[in-house]
């Protein structure tokens, strides 16, 4: 599997990133944090593009950003509302380069009936696959009790052992380039791997999903969300997995029914959680909340569970995936460019 680091140094190569002294294009850099923005404006003249930086995400507010500029860049933690994709192509907008692997923020439909086209950005799926294996392993360790009650000074033996991932059937649902990633590095841990997708890529042992959920001690998720794949894992899917079993999500949060995860965590029947991403995810995540309340009921009920263990979608959030996520997202653009030039 090739990383995305030589995918982009290919890419690179292609469009003739060192003849590249007269800017080309520009591209509106929407919803952009410090770090991004460093890196953009290091990144960008190297293939003659001028981004504007800006550090709100996207609305009908600040759209005169983006005159001029055939191409956008947004993120995906606000999504972006119809209108404002309409009012992006009366501004001349024709492309958006969202950087995320998935695009689920976005009416990808609405935004090509208005003539924008959308897509998403590739970067190393490293970062993922080992932030993967280390909830894997805080959830088959209860690290979140350890840990809790280290800071309050108690430092006596959990009641209940951990177990070790040798021991382990691991469920894989998607081998896309993390979940290759992940069957990869569980091979190093000596357990057995069971995959589903329906395009398989790997060396796995790939089984139907209703065999995957009976047989696996631990499943984890890095499928795609769309219209099909939302609550994939719903209440009659949970009731086929064995008891105490145990879920990882470092895709997207709707991939799991909530409501179900929660019946079947509180009854006793899963094991425990380990969650980058939930359902209901925005306005919540990269929000400071120490003196806000939370409206999320669901949110709350997850949280009060103590074999649950909860992560603010950061599992991406690596310097390795930045810069490629930004070296990607201007070649993408230029690429756009380029294909309708």
């Amino acid at each position: 599997m090739a990383s995305s680091s030589s995918t982009a140094l290919d890419r690179r190569d292609a469009l003739g990133e060192a003849d590249a002294v007269v800017p080309r294009t520009g591209i509106s850099i929407y919803g952009c944090g410090r770090d991004e923005a460093v890196v953009f404006r290091e990144v960008a003249p190297r293939f003659g593009v001028t981004p504007t930086i800006i550090d709100t995400a996207v609305s009908e507010v600040n759209i005169g950003l983006a005159i001029g500029n055939r191409c956008i860049s947004v993120g995906h933690k606000t999504p972006i509302a119809n209108s404002t994709l309409r009012s992006l192509s009366e501004a001349g907008v024709a492309y958006i380069s969202t950087r995320s692997t998935g695009h689920d923020h976005i009416d990808v439909d609405f935004a090509r009936s208005v003539g924008i086209s959308v897509e998403g950005v590739v970067y190393s799926p490293d970062g993922v696959a080992d932030y993967t294996l280390m909830l894997m392993l805080m959830a088959l360790r209860n690290a979140r009790s350890i840990i809790t009650r280290a800071e309050a000074h108690d430092f006596r033996l959990n009641r209940v052992r951990g177990r070790e991932l040798r021991d382990m059937t691991v469920g894989v649902i998607g081998t896309g380039r993390i979940g290759a990633a992940v069957v990869d590095r569980l091979r190093g841990f000596g357990c057995r791997v069971l995959a589903y997708d329906r395009n398989p890529k790997t060396t796995a042992d790939y089984v139907d999903l209703d065999e995957l959920l009976q047989r696996s001690d631990l499943v984890t998720l890095h499928t795609p969300l769309s219209a099909e794949t939302r609550h994939l894992l719903d209440r009659q899917r949970f009731e086929q997995m064995k008891h105490g079993a145990i879920i990882v999500n470092t895709g997207r949060g709707s991939l799991l029914d909530t409501e179900s995860l929660l019946s079947a965590l509180e009854s006793g029947k899963l094991g425990g959680a380990a969650l980058d991403v939930l359902e209901g995810e925005e306005g919540i995540f990269y929000t400071d909340r120490r003196n806000r309340p939370i409206e999320s009921r669901l949110v709350l009920r997850l949280q009060r569970l103590p074999n649950v263990l909860i992560t603010p979608h950061t599992a991406y959030f690596t310097e390795h995936a930045l810069r490629d996520t930004v070296e990607n997202t201007i070649l993408n653009c230029l690429e756009f460019e380029g294909r309708a030039a």
